[in-house]
């Protein structure tokens, strides 16, 4: 007797993938859609659990579901997609440096605006004084020249 594939209700449990975002992957074309029973219901093959172990992983990693969605059509296509996979993940590597570097420029300003918080004294500003300075000096009284 064939299997006749998994309910999406049991796909999700093997999977811990909620069946809203089964249905929402098949939607965007990340999933393959499933066969239909005589009911309607939708029958998953068994490649569908590793498939949504696959994309999982891939989250894991930062990709986005539109550059998983590619390397499953690369796959589909019957070439090995890791040498793309390779590539976008030397791209996000290289973002997320940028990404660290500004971070990292952002908590520096935020504590050297921190720390000159009790010495500087509010002066007149728009709205805070302590946002509004900028290595000292005020911005309003930087247009107006004194």
């Amino acid at each position: 007797m064939r299997d006749p594939g998994l309910k999406i209700g049991d796909l999700a449990r093997r999977t811990r993938v909620d069946a809203r975002t089964i249905r929402f992957y098949e939607a965007v074309g990340v999933l393959p859609p499933p066969a239909r029973g005589r009911n309607g219901y939708r029958l998953y093959a068994g490649d569908a659990v590793d498939m949504l172990r696959f994309i999982k992983q891939a989250q894991g990693l930062g990709l986005a579901l539109a550059e998983i969605k590619e390397i499953v059509a690369i796959r589909q296509g019957g070439r090995p997609p890791c040498g793309h996979v390779y590539q976008l993940l030397r791209e996000k590597a290289a973002e997320l440096d940028r990404k660290l570097r500004d971070l990292v420029g952002l908590r520096r300003r935020i504590r050297q605006s921190l720390a000159a918080w009790g010495r500087r004294p509010p002066g007149k500003a728009a709205v805070c004084p302590h946002i509004e300075a900028v290595e000292g000096v005020s911005r309003s009284r930087r247009a107006t020249g004194a």
